[in-house]
Formats: C-alpha cells, structure tokens, sequence
C-alpha cells in the first residue's frame, strides 16, 4: 500500500509519502480529520459501528479525530468515543496516541489541543475540514491554540483518496457488482401493479441481503421524470429506470440501470442506443495519460449528433468513500464544485463515474450510469451487467 515505515517503526495504512506530498503543497504541519469517510482513510477503513448511522448522542455528538503530523507518523493520534477502547483491544488502531475518552465534540477539541501541547506544536499550521467541525470544537480548538494557524484541508484530503489501492479497487468492484446484481434481481420481481414504493422497499432488501449499506433508491415509471418515492404503478409496455446507491464498507456503487414491463419496441431500443453510443465515446478517451476533458469532449461531440440531444445530459465525476470526489471534471452547480480536474491528465486507480440521462418528454427518463477505474492502458468496468433493456416480471 507504498505505506512507509519510519526511523520510529511506525507504519500507516495509507501512502504516506503522497500525503506528506500533499501536505508541503499546501505548506500544512498537521492535517485533524473529523469526517467519517477521511477518519476512515487514515485509520485503514476502521469505521465504529455505534455511530455509524448517527451522529447525535446526549447533548453533543460522536466527534472522531484523527491527528497526523507531515513526515510524524510516530506521533499521529486517534481520538474517539470511550466505547472504541473495546475495539482497540481487539484490533489495535496504528495511531501511537490513543485517546479513547470522548463522548460529545468538546471534549474531542480539548483532546487534539492536549496533543499538539504535549509534543510542543501549539503554533502550528493546521489544515482542516470546515464542513465537518462542528462550531462548538472550532471555538474551543482556536482557543485553546491561539498561536496555531488554521485552514481548509478539503482539497487536500480530497487528493489524498484521488488514488484507490488495490483493496480499494476490489471494494468499489464489489459495491458496483452486487448493486447490479440487485437491481436486475428487482426489476424480475417487479410486476404490474408493483408501486414505486414496493419496488424500492424490494433493491433495499436485495443490497441489504447482498451485505451492502443500502443508501438510496432514485426510481422513475413510465413517461414521468419524477424520481421520488411513491404509490405510482408500474404498468404494461412502461419503462422504469433504477439508480441506486450502496456501499460496500464504506465505499460507494452508484449506478442506473433501465427497466421495460414487457418488450422494448423499435423507438425504445434506439433510444437506449443513443445513450450508449454516448456513453461508450466517453470510455474511448479514458487511460491513464489522457486528459479529464478528451473524454467530456468526445462524449459531448456524439451528444451533439444525437437525435435527442435536446433533452440528454452528459456528466461524470470522481467517486469512492463518497459519491462526488477527485477528480472533479465536470462544473457541478447544485453540488457546488467546478471542474478542476478537467485539464489535468488521468491517473491509473482513480475511479469515474460515467452517465447520460435521458428527459424523454414522451418515452419517460432513460439513463445509464456505469463505474470505471482508470488503468494503464484504458479502463475497467464495474457492476457491467444489465446495460441494455430489462424486462420486468420474469422472476419466478
């Protein structure tokens, strides 16, 4: 996992070389993670099952932190709620420092300032993440540091985990691979009659059997593009599109995948096939070496040629602890980032969601959403099953 051992013997479960990389970049002393998917990352995909689907306890919250000093991994620590010294007796974090003390965000902040005094580095340069600091443990870590210089580390985490390792990789594999698996299995055990309702209460269960962390189920029917849950029916000769999300260990599957009740007829099936040749333009341009924009401005040259190029959209983006991550290649207004990667070459094990949606305003919402993982020489896809026309009702 190119994880360096140092003089002190101490070896993290990530690229410390890359991070201390990132880290002079940016000119940071420390980075303290306090997200869940960033806390992962440095702690090797430790994630604590109690406060994995909240947050929020007594007054406070679950506030973990990990503390890393560039080039110091001798002198890294892990600050977490009191309940994970259970968990460290049973598979020791790496972090040298433990502090498993905390029960609210105060309590956490006084920690991390206790550290950075104790080691004699009250002054400074740390790089943090505003999105995921809660107010309250801001206030107290300035205070209890006045001479610290504080920043936004967003990018800079973000470049951290641009980069999967192999058991990355096979995670992000596996996501996709099952929530395929699942959403063919749905669209079979859909019917007449089955309501938008049903058929996602049925993917959650399929992901959830499958040992996946449901996340989210966006669902349409026939010719609306209405993508929320409701008691809307499927009916005959209606196509249904399934975009869902799942992860696997923490790492995000996020695909759609189309549906019919009954046979495609000749318009559906070239419908489809415009999306496809879409899609497949933008895998033409994808390997490592070639820039973010060949394949946007491939894709979005086929789109222009499209018969309904008028209400078809292409994106892509970044994915991997999280669905919208480096690279940003794409401008992405309601999620709010620009596409800053665009002009910058690809890197093997970096990981891409491709997708083109369909607004047919007859036909109904069409859309292929697939996931690749960069290579040497072009790409990998994941979850490839099922890319063409489903049909609905054939399970047993």
């Amino acid at each position: 996992m190119d994880a360096v051992t140092t003089t002190q013997g101490v070896k993290p479960p990530f690229d410390q070389s890359r991070l201390d990389r990132l880290m002079d970049e940016a000119d940071f002393d420390f980075l303290i993670a306090t997200s869940k998917h960033n806390v992962q990352y440095l702690l090797g995909g430790y994630k604590f099952i109690f406060f994995s689907g909240m947050d929020a306890i007594g007054h406070s919250r679950y506030l973990p932190l990990v503390i890393y000093e560039k080039g110091r991994p001798d002198r890294a620590a892990y600050i977490g709620n009191k309940m994970e010294s259970g968990e460290h007796q049973n598979r020791p974090f790496w972090t040298p420092e433990l502090h498993t003390a905390t029960w609210g965000s105060l309590d956490a902040a006084a920690l991390a300032a206790e550290h950075l005094t104790k080691i004699g580095r009250t002054d400074a340069r740390i790089g943090i993440e505003p999105a995921f600091l809660p107010s309250d443990a801001y206030i107290a870590l300035r205070k209890a540091l006045p001479d610290a210089k504080v920043f936004d580390a967003t990018s800079t985490f973000e470049r951290m985990r641009a980069l999967k390792t192999p058991e990355e990789l096979a995670k992000l594999r596996k996501a996709s691979d099952l929530i395929t698996e699942s959403m063919l299995a749905t669209i079979a055990a859909a019917h007449e009659g089955s309501t938008k309702a049903d058929i996602i209460e049925h993917l959650r269960r399929e992901e959830t059997n499958r040992g996946l962390h449901f996340e989210y189920c966006l669902l349409t029917l026939g010719s609306s593009h209405n993508r929320a849950v409701s008691p809307q029916a499927w009916a005959k000769g209606e196509v249904l599109s399934i975009d869902s999300g799942g992860n696997n260990q923490g790492y995000i599957g996020d695909l759609c995948r189309m549906g019919i009740l009954g046979e495609p007829d000749a318009e559906l099936e070239d419908l489809l096939h415009e999306i496809e040749a879409i899609q497949q333009a933008a895998f033409s341009k994808i390997k490592a070496g070639a820039m973010g924009e060949d394949m946007i401005i491939e894709a979005e040259a086929t789109l222009k040629t499209s018969p309904s190029a008028a209400f078809t959209d292409f994106f892509c983006h970044g994915m991997g602890l999280i669905s919208h991550e480096a690279p940003f290649l794409m401008t992405n207004h309601p999620v709010a980032y620009e596409g800053i990667d665009a002009d910058k070459p690809l890197e093997e094990n970096m990981v891409i969601s491709v997708e083109t949606t369909m607004l047919h305003p007859r036909r109904g919402f069409i859309k292929l959403e697939d996931t690749v993982a960069v290579t040497a020489s072009g790409y990998e896809m994941y979850g490839e099953t099922g890319r063409g026309w489903n049909r609905g009702g054939t399970a047993g």
